[in-house]
């Protein structure tokens, strides 16, 4: 059974830091880029970054650019997100999320047609 398991949201001041982990089971972990995108209240779902063993990319977005870290644990079949300095614009739901054949770029990391999905964590910076 594949499962992607996300923890590490909660309640934070600005400027403060998070770390968000997503544990994968059921597929090999090197072959997929994995990574995660957020839902703020009221809007899409948007992607914020991506981590790809096979294209030996990694992905964030303008507004994340600096403030955020994915790292991954092939041993732990985990990936992380480090996220400092955080905004109260960064008030989201955030899903991680696996595809065996996107790349791992602004134009393909897109909550659409993904292989695998995790259940969102929340995450909500305070001002």
């Amino acid at each position: 059974e594949v499962q992607l398991q996300a923890s590490g949201g909660g309640l934070v001041q600005a400027g403060g830091s998070l770390r968000l982990s997503c544990a994968a089971s059921g597929f090999t972990f090197d072959d997929y880029t994995i990574g995660w995108f957020h839902q703020a209240p009221g809007k899409g779902r948007e992607g914020v970054s991506c981590v790809s063993s096979v294209y030996r990319s990694i992905y964030y977005r303008d507004s994340v650019q600096g403030r955020f870290t994915i790292s991954s644990d092939n041993a732990k079949n985990t990936v992380y997100l480090q996220m400092n300095s955080l905004r109260p614009e960064d008030t989201a739901v955030y899903y991680c999320a696996a595809d065996r054949l996107l790349q791992c770029d602004e134009n393909e990391w897109v909550p659409y047609g993904l292989d695998y999905w995790g259940k969102g964590t929340l995450v909500t910076v305070s001002s």
